[in-house]
């Protein structure tokens, strides 16, 4: 994507700034979009990924904007990608938050939190380095996200509330879970402990299908553990990651990168409600084909609002007990308004969202300026 075009999708909420960031010697290339400001400073996780582009980072930037929005939270959004290997080793990441950390010390806007490849203790190094961070160690202050559980938490709040608005049990459901990190490990945790019945993950090294269920609590120790499937079930028992798309069940819950539902796959879906536990992992379009054939998916910013609710009580000074009651709260009334809103006025879920978010967005946003007109 050029400069010019993503001016293009500039429009009245952000991007506040991008940025491109180079530090040579430590090799680091970064991304840097904070998109919004208007509520507060900018909350947005780092993420490691090879293949990041400009345009994906102002997608994900503006996911955590609307997210904020709809939590009503006291920030905006942000997102940072650097460049390397998610799974590179700890002597590899170090220096690259280090040196990543440096570089944002100008921008103290945007206060960075885990995400994909960051962890609680690379929030330490960010910390460290420019006293500003959240996800951190608990030892340090924070409310470690990961360990919590606080997204997986807020997916499995909004999976309740969409299978009883959709009229789905659902004790006994069958779930498959296509990402098993920080956030599908413990959404899988959460749901079983409702009743769900998980019959499939995916992660980076293939997916695991059995429709009797898998024993999550297991393979979840295993996953905490720094395991994948293939190491835990060998490559024969384990099939290609993306197949998980095509498998049999009734919730689907998309918890690994961006985009994985797309034209070429969507129609494979057999899911009869999907609850977005990654940011922005189904394309528009592909979004519109499964609103089109009547499943449901309730959208990112709804369902994985959870972290970003537990970083913003952190940042505070809130503490985890504070920052769960929150997440169960705000992800349970805005799952259950976006749905009514999108049923009432017969739009799809995202649609019911963005404009939900947008309005909250604006009303702050007029809020701050009659504020800085008074103070002048």
């Amino acid at each position: 994507m050029s400069g010019d075009d993503l001016f293009r999708l500039a429009d009245g909420f952000g991007p506040a700034r991008i940025v491109h960031l180079h530090d040579h010697a430590a090799g680091l290339k970064a991304l840097l979009v904070i998109d919004n400001v208007a509520a507060g400073p900018a909350i947005g996780g780092i993420r490691l990924a090879r293949d990041g582009t400009i345009e994906e980072c102002f997608r994900l930037a503006r996911a955590m904007t609307l997210k904020g929005a709809a939590a009503g939270l006291p920030h905006g959004g942000a997102k940072a990608i650097i460049l390397a290997d998610a799974r590179a080793p700890v002597d590899v990441r170090e220096p690259l938050l280090r040196a990543f950390a440096r570089a944002i010390a100008r921008y103290p806007e945007y206060i960075p939190g885990p995400d994909m490849g960051t962890d609680e203790t690379a929030m330490a190094w960010v910390k460290d380095e420019i006293g500003r961070a959240i996800g951190l160690p608990a030892e340090r202050g924070g409310i470690p996200l990961d360990r919590i559980g606080a997204t997986g938490l807020g997916v499995s709040v909004a999976t309740e509330i969409a299978a009883q608005h959709y009229g789905l049990p659902l004790a006994g459901a069958r779930v498959a879970v296509q990402g098993f990190g920080a956030v599908g490990r413990h959404a899988a945790r959460f749901l079983v402990e409702k009743g769900a019945r998980v019959v499939a993950v995916a992660d980076a090294s293939g997916f695991l299908y059995d429709p009797v269920g898998i024993d999550v609590p297991s393979l979840f120790r295993q996953a905490e553990a720094g395991k994948l499937l293939t190491d835990v079930f060998g490559v024969e028992v384990v099939r290609p990651r993306d197949d998980i798309v095509a498998v049999p069940c009734d919730i689907f819950v998309p918890a690994a990168r961006p985009d994985v539902i797309d034209e070429g796959n969507v129609a494979a879906l057999t899911a009869r409600l999907v609850v977005q536990g990654a940011n922005i992992p189904i394309t528009a379009s592909a979004e519109q084909a499964l609103h089109a054939r009547g499943v449901l998916s309730v959208p990112d910013f709804i369902a994985n609002a959870g972290g970003l609710i537990c970083g913003a009580v952190e940042y505070r000074g809130g503490t985890a007990e504070e920052a769960l009651a929150l997440v169960r709260i705000k992800v349970a009334e805005n799952t259950a308004l976006t749905l009514h809103e999108a049923a009432m006025r017969a739009v799809t879920p995202r649609e019911a969202a963005v404009a939900m978010a947008e309005q909250r967005l604006r009303e702050v946003t007029a809020r701050r300026r009659l504020s800085v007109a008074h103070a002048a």
